[in-house]
């Protein structure tokens, strides 16, 4: 007779393949997104939402927790961002972008700094999280990244190209091959999404 962990057990293998269907599905849902970004087009934020729920799910498994509690995150900033592009449009109905000051630009960097080194030396210290650091720079500079699109900063591409330099390696390490290759295509598209936002500020 069935138990209920025999249940259990298939479902978590499932997870923890490198090519998962879950992982396949989020890939995908993940290079929908990046277009849609690169596009400025709001169906992006329904997109992120369905792909940092799987995302969570397989960080989870994976131990990566900082990048499994950072998709809660990005859910809830994805809720904001849609609510906020929705109010910016243009006249042709693209989302306007802009640009951050200097002074701005500078505090954004020390806090991200900062915030790398608080979040993993907590990790590091109160969990099994494999290699804190690293995981909470992936996690922190998305934050920032994902904080500064929402608010529709052209700046948010640097954040995210340093993200996608750095995830590649992390995730070949845990055997997550197809969300390494995933952060490969992110990193092309995070330079196309950079000068095609630079280009509409210029235009508009």
């Amino acid at each position: 007779m069935s138990t209920q962990a025999d249940w259990i057990l298939p479902c978590h293998a499932a997870i923890t393949l490198p090519m998962s269907l879950i992982e396949l599905v989020a890939v995908l849902l993940g290079l929908a997104n990046i277009v849609l970004i690169i596009r400025r087009s709001v169906w992006n934020f329904p997109v992120a939402i369905a792909m940092v729920t799987l995302y969570f799910f397989i960080f989870q498994d994976a131990r990566l927790y900082s990048d499994a509690g950072l998709q809660i995150f990005f859910a809830l900033v994805n809720l904001y961002g849609w609510w906020n592009w929705h109010r910016s449009k243009g006249g042709d109905g693209a989302v306007l972008v802009r640009r951050l000051p200097a002074i701005g630009y500078a505090l954004w960097i020390a806090g991200s700094v900062a915030a790398i080194w608080a979040w993993g030396a907590f990790m590091g210290n109160y969990t099994q999280t494999s290699y804190p650091y690293w995981d909470a720079s992936v996690a922190m500079l998305s934050v920032a990244g994902q904080i500064l699109m929402a608010r529709r900063f052209v700046e948010n591409w640097h954040w995210w190209i340093v993200v996608n330099i750095i995830s590649i390696p992390l995730y070949l390490r845990k055997d997550l091959y197809l969300t390494a290759g995933l952060y490969g295509v992110f990193l092309v598209l995070a330079i196309a999404g950079l000068i095609a936002w630079r280009k509409a500020e210029v235009r508009e």
